[in-house]
């Protein structure tokens, strides 16, 4: 089973984001910047697979003898980064920060073992096969950023401008967004996971945080006076959206605080917040236990567990809720 599809939405001035064909693990965004002297992607999808229909898609609006060069990467998960294998010879353009977190996550190809090869009785296993399994790593060799810079960067594809800007630890240890001042347009990468009530979102997991810190980023954003935001997954927002998000992150965070001055431990704090459903829309509450997680570890100092540890406290707290709803849906 494979995911298709997705969804090509024209930003003006050459600019384009490829939405995918729903929301859950793994499904990014990504950009397409296209002049008539070259070309360049925002983020890649997640496997080969996925990164051939963008690449479709892209080559389908590129002017004759021109090619996708350069690629730049929001940050090092996975999902905006291992696609980039589709175009061997483009430049990857990453915050010299992002290092610390591509040697955290596993290879494609670990992660390609540990999904197929997990024991589907147990809830990691059975986790990883329903979230994980469409995806395929198994020919995918780790990506290789070329570039590497710190603070900002700026770049002209023909007329157009875009300023990179690295961020503070927020979503991962390597975060930036991407202003394209022409378009008015701002691709976020993670630091926002957007929703709307024509297209629910999913709540979003941060891996190092503070969440201070994704809220100062969120305002960044706001700062650079765009119109137009693409967030690292869900629908494209406006400025409203993005201050919809603040608010979320804002009430995660108090409680997560609350929580641990009462010392509550973090899953269970997780749990609780889960519990009060105050965002029932977004899907994958369970990964509040990333989010949650990563705030005790900045209030505390706490060590970074390993991120199997991580996913399997992901897939317990899942199956908890799964089975909470089904019991709930029986009483009714």
């Amino acid at each position: 089973m494979s995911i298709t599809g997705g969804d090509v939405v024209d930003l003006g001035r050459g600019l384009y984001a490829w939405l995918p064909p729903k929301r859950g693990w793994g499904l990014a965004n990504c950009g397409l910047l296209v002049s008539p002297r070259g070309a360049l992607w925002i983020d890649t999808p997640y496997d080969p697979v996925l990164a051939g229909q963008f690449l479709a898609e892209s080559q389908k609006r590129l002017p004759e003898g021109v090619t996708i060069d350069r690629v730049i990467v929001t940050h090092a998960n996975g999902d905006h980064f291992w696609g980039a294998g589709v175009l061997p010879d483009a430049e990857i353009i990453v915050t010299r920060e992002a290092r610390e977190h591509i040697h955290y996550e596993p290879t494609p190809q670990q992660q390609h073992a540990l999904v197929t090869g997990g024991d589907p009785a147990t809830p990691l296993g059975s986790y990883l096969a329903r979230h994980f399994g469409p995806f395929d790593w198994s020919q995918t060799e780790p990506v290789r950023p070329t570039t590497y810079f710190t603070g900002e960067l700026e770049l002209t594809l023909g007329d157009h401008p875009v300023r990179i800007t690295s961020l503070a630890p927020a979503h991962t240890t390597g975060d930036l967004m991407v202003h394209l001042p022409a378009q008015g347009v701002v691709f976020s990468g993670d630091i926002i996971f957007a929703s709307s009530p024509e297209q629910p979102g999913d709540h979003p997991c941060h891996w190092e945080g503070p969440l201070s810190n994704v809220i100062a980023a969120c305002e960044q954003v706001l700062d650079t006076g765009a119109e137009t935001i693409v967030p690292g997954h869900g629908p494209v927002i406006d400025r409203a959206g993005v201050r919809e998000h603040i608010a979320y992150l804002e009430y995660v965070r108090e409680r997560a605080h609350t929580l641990h001055a009462a010392g509550v431990p973090a899953i269970d704090a997780a749990r609780r917040i889960i519990a009060e459903g105050r965002y029932p829309a977004l899907g994958l509450p369970e990964r509040l236990v990333i989010t949650i997680g990563s705030e005790y570890r900045q209030l505390d100092g706490s060590e970074r567990p390993a991120v199997v540890q991580v996913i399997t406290d992901v897939a317990t707290v899942a199956q908890e809720v799964e089975q909470a709803g089904e019991t709930a849906g029986s009483a009714g």
